[in-house]
């Protein structure tokens, strides 16, 4: 299974996604290829990632559905108490004002904020994607602090057991980096599921 951006399949107007799905049929995998978004598998953050599975057996497999509505979480499962949250990652008042100033339009709380390169600032009730590289209050929610580790985890999917041992500009980037657990969880159990028929009617080798 491969992951990357949603861009990569219209880098070069296509020829790089071409590229790579040449190599890997060359090489011997049947390939199959979907744009997921982590919404639609529980998680209130916007993330399109294109995701390839390549298979040496010609395989029957289909890429997961969305979950129902009910499943998914929200904002409320995510966030943490404001009283729990590190003093440090509350914003100060100008820059809280100039983004309430600058939101277009008005949402009930709690909201999650991102200013573009235009400067503009528009509330959501779901995040825009994490990025590693993003500067300190890329987003911020209800226009007053940025996310704790914990949030940023649980945007990602990443359960409440995982241990936090690094500082807060690790999780950030390591994050902002990482893939969307249960987009890949879902993934991984369909491609489980296609080898396991091939299994029951008699012809897996076991690549």
């Amino acid at each position: 299974m491969l992951e990357n951006v949603r861009n990569l399949i219209a880098h070069d107007n296509g020829n790089t996604f071409k590229v790579i799905i040449k190599h890997l049929e060359q090489l011997g995998y049947n390939v199959y290829s979907k744009v997921l978004n982590a919404l639609d598998f529980g998680v209130p953050q916007k993330r399109e990632r294109i995701i390839i599975c390549g298979f040496l057996d010609n395989v029957d497999f289909h890429f997961p559905l969305p979950i129902p509505e009910y499943k998914k979480q929200t904002l409320l499962d995510v966030l943490e108490p404001d009283d729990e949250v590190d003093d440090t990652l509350w914003v100060k008042e100008n820059i809280k004002n100039s983004r309430i100033e600058r939101m277009k339009i008005e949402l009930e709380r709690p909201y999650i904020t991102h200013e573009n390169v235009a400067g503009s600032v528009t509330p959501h009730h779901i995040s825009c994607a994490l990025r590693a590289g993003a500067s300190a209050n890329y987003i911020l929610i209800n226009n007053e602090r940025r996310p704790s580790a914990r949030e940023l985890l649980r945007l990602q999917g990443f359960p409440d057991t995982y241990k936090i041992v690094v500082p807060y500009s690790s999780i950030k980037k390591q994050t902002g980096n990482s893939v969307a657990v249960l987009v890949i969880k879902a993934v991984a159990k369909e491609m489980i599921n296609a080898l396991k028929r091939i299994e029951r009617r008699g012809n897996y080798d076991g690549k």
